[in-house]
C-alpha cells in the first residue's frame, strides 16, 4: 500500500463465474471497467475442502435454492489449474491484477507462481494454523478477514504470523502467543521494518451475513482493530450499499473489498449478496470521491478561500457620518461586508478612538 492515502479496491468475483471461463472473463472485464485495483477469485478442490456429507450454510441454501451439501455446490464452482493461468493471462492483458483465495495448502502453493500483490485469508480460515504459517512462508503481504472473529481469534493469527516471520518450525500455539505478546507487543521487532507485522499484515473487518443488514456491519470496530493490534485495516463488504465501503474509507480504511456479479438474478450462492457492474464502478467512483475530500488532519484555508474571505468576513464601517477627530461609538460604527477596511474582529478596540479623517455613512472605517 502506498502510505494508504489510496485505498486498493478488490473486486471480488469469487465464485460468481458458476465454473465457465466465459463468464470469469467477463468479470474481469467488468472489474477492469469500473476502476478496481484488483479481481479476486477462490482457489479450492472440493475434494480436498469439504466432506461430502457437510451442508451448505442458511445463506447458501437459501440462495441456490436448495441444500444438496456443500460439496455438490463447490465442485460445480471450481476452477481447474488450466482455467486460473488463463484467467491470470488475462487480468495481465487487461492490465488489472489477478488474486486468487486459497482454501488449502496445496491450493496456496499452487498459486505461488501467479504475482499476487497480497495472499488473503479468508474468513473462516483465521485459525487454520497450517495455512496461515504456509501463507507467510510464502512471502507475500496478508490480507487476514476477520469474519465471525472474537479479538481472541485475531490475537491467534497474529501470533501465529509472527512467529512464522521469525521462526522456521511452527511452535505450540500457547507458545505463538505468549512471544507474540511479549515481543511483537511490546515492540521488540518494530525496528525490523521487513518483519514488522504493521507493515505485512492488513486486517479486514467483515461480517459474514450474506447481504450483510446495516444495522450488523459496525464500521467502527476498525478503529479497535488498528489500535488493539497496530496493523493497517481494511473492510471487506456484504451489504448491497454502495455508501457503506465509503464509510469505511472514511475511518481509515486501507483495502475494500466487495463482492461482484453480472446479474443478482444468476443462481449461484453469492450473486444476491454482489452488486451488478454499474453498482460496482459507481462504488469505486465514490471511494475515489471520498478519499480526495478527506485530505489532511489539520484545519486551515484552502488556497480559494483567501479570495472569498476578503468579502465574506465583515469590516467596521461608518454607521453614521463621521467628522475627523469624533469619537468612535457604538452609535456610529458598525459591520458590514466590505472589500476594504479594519477587520470586525477589532470592534471593541477601535471605540473611544478619534477618527483621523471623514468617514461617510456605509464607508470602511481604516
Amino acid at each position: 500500500m502506498n502510505n494508504f492515502s489510496r485505498a486498493f479496491i478488490i473486486a471480488e468475483a469469487g465464485v460468481n463465474h458458476n465454473g465457465d471461463i466465459n463468464i470469469a472473463k467477463s468479470l474481469i472485464d467488468k472489474a477492469k471497467d469500473a476502476g478496481a485495483d484488483a479481481v479476486k477469485f477462490q482457489t479450492f478442490k472440493a475434494d480436498a475442502l469439504v466432506t461430502q456429507d457437510t451442508p451448505k450454510a442458511q445463506y447458501q441454501a437459501t440462495n441456490t435454492g436448495s441444500d444438496d451439501g456443500q460439496y455438490n455446490m463447490l465442485k460445480r464452482l471450481e476452477l481447474s489449474d488450466v482455467q486460473h493461468l488463463e484467467l491470470a493471462r488475462y487480468c495481465k492483458e487487461k492490465a488489472i491484477a489477478f488474486m486468487s483465495t486459497a482454501f488449502d495448502v496445496d491450493s496456496l502453493r499452487f498459486l505461488e507462481q501467479f504475482d499476487q500483490p497480497f495472499i488473503k485469508i479468508p474468513s473462516g480460515e483465521i485459525r487454520n494454523a497450517l495455512l496461515l504459517w504456509h501463507s507467510v512462508k510464502a512471502g507475500k503481504p496478508l490480507i487476514i478477514s476477520t469474519g465471525m472473529a472474537t479479538l481472541g481469534d485475531i490475537e491467534f493469527a497474529l501470533s501465529f504470523v509472527n512467529y512464522a516471520l521469525h521462526h522456521d518450525s511452527p511452535p505450540s500455539t500457547m507458545e505463538c502467543i505468549m512471544r507474540y505478546r511479549a515481543e511483537c507487543l511490546s515492540g521488540q521487532y518494530a525496528i525490523d521494518c521487513d518483519k514488522s507485522l504493521s507493515n505485512l499484515v492488513t486486517l479486514l473487518h467483515c461480517t459474514s451475513e450474506y447481504p450483510t443488514p446495516l444495522e450488523q456491519v459496525n464500521l467502527r470496530a476498525m478503529q479497535q482493530l488498528s489500535s488493539t493490534f497496530g496493523v493497517n485495516v481494511g473492510y471487506s463488504d456484504h451489504t448491497l450499499s454502495l455508501s457503506v465501503p465509503c464509510a469505511a474509507v472514511s475511518l481509515g480504511a486501507t483495502c475494500i473489498e466487495k463482492h461482484f456479479t453480472l446479474s443478482r438474478e444468476m443462481d449461484g450462492p453469492d450473486h444476491r449478496s454482489s452488486l451488478e457492474p454499474e453498482e460496482l464502478t459507481l462504488m469505486v467512483s465514490m471511494i475515489r470521491d471520498c478519499e480526495r475530500s478527506l485530505g489532511h488532519a489539520t484545519k486551515f484555508p484552502q488556497p480559494n478561500e483567501f479570495e472569498t474571505q476578503k468579502i465574506a468576513r465583515q469590516k467596521l464601517v461608518a454607521k453614521k457620518q463621521i467628522k475627523a477627530g469624533e469619537r468612535l461609538t457604538e452609535d456610529n460604527v458598525t459591520t458590514a461586508r466590505s472589500p476594504s477596511g479594519m477587520c470586525a474582529s477589532l470592534y471593541w478596540s477601535v471605540l473611544g478612538k478619534k477618527s483621523s479623517c471623514d468617514v461617510e455613512i456605509m464607508s470602511p472605517i481604516c
